[in-house]
C-alpha cells in the first residue's frame, strides 16, 4: 500500500439521483413515479446507514444523473459520512470497474454495493472486507441471479466485460469471468434486491413508501 492507502479499504455505494421517473422505473406500474422514487430513497437510506456503521472503511457514494452541484446525492453523502463522486460514462460494468480501480489506487481492497437491496447491514459489509484476507474477490449473490456486492483486491476490468446486466445470468457470468482470469473468490449469503413489482410482496411492511424518508 502507499503512504496514503486506507488500511480498511474502501466501500463504494453506486446510486442514482432519486428523481421521480428516473429511478426504479420497472416499479412505476405498481407504485407510480413518485412512489417508486420514495421507495428508492428508502433503499438508498438503508445502504447509506449500513455503510456509515461499517468501521474502518473509507466510504464513497458514486452517483449517476446528479446535477452539477451534486443534488440530493451530495447532500446524503455528506450527512452519512461519504465522499461524493460522479459515475463515469459507459455501461454498468465499465462504470463499476472504473470506480473500483480508482479506490484500489489508495487501498488494498474495495467493496462495491448497489442501492436496491433492503437487507444490507454493517455485519454483512464487514464480512465482505474480511473475506478478502485470503481471497482475491468476494461476491454477494442476489436472489434474482445477479449480485448485490462485489469486492476486489486489485483492479479487474475483465470481470465486468461481456456481462448481460439486468439479467438472471449476471452472477453465473461473473463467476465464469473470475475463474477465467484466475482470481480466487468467496461468496456471502444471498440477499434480496427490489427491481420488479413481484419483489415488493414480502417487503411491503418494511418499505412503506408513505413514511417520511431520510
Amino acid at each position: 500500500m502507499t503512504a496514503e492507502a486506507t488500511p480498511g479499504g474502501t466501500l463504494i455505494l453506486f446510486a442514482r439521483e432519486p428523481v421521480a421517473g428516473q429511478v426504479k422505473t420497472r416499479l412505476i406500474p405498481a407504485l407510480g413515479a413518485e412512489g417508486a422514487a420514495r421507495l428508492y430513497r428508502r433503499l438508498l437510506g438503508i445502504a447509506l446507514r449500513a455503510g456509515a456503521a461499517t468501521h474502518g472503511a473509507h466510504r464513497q457514494l458514486w452517483c449517476a444523473g446528479a446535477p452539477a452541484e451534486g443534488g440530493e446525492c451530495a447532500r446524503l453523502a455528506e450527512a452519512h459520512g461519504f465522499t461524493w463522486h460522479r459515475q463515469s460514462e459507459g455501461d454498468l460494468g465499465t462504470r463499476m470497474a472504473a470506480a473500483l480501480a480508482e479506490a484500489l489506487a489508495f487501498g488494498d481492497r474495495a467493496v462495491l454495493i448497489g442501492s436496491d437491496c433492503p437487507d444490507y447491514d454493517a455485519a454483512y459489509l464487514s464480512a465482505a472486507f474480511a473475506a478478502m484476507d485470503d481471497r482475491d474477490a468476494v461476491l454477494g449473490p442476489a436472489a434474482d441471479g445477479g449480485y448485490v456486492l462485489i469486492g476486489l483486491r486489485s483492479p479487474a476490468p475483465e470481470a465486468f466485460a461481456g456481462i448481460h446486466w439486468s439479467s438472471p445470468a449476471v452472477l453465473t457470468e461473473t463467476r465464469a469471468a473470475l475463474r477465467r482470469i484466475g482470481l480466487t473468490w468467496t461468496e456471502l449469503p444471498t440477499l434480496r434486491d427490489l427491481d420488479l413489482p413481484e419483489d415488493l410482496i414480502e417487503v411491503a411492511d418494511l418499505l412503506d413508501t408513505h413514511r417520511q424518508l431520510d
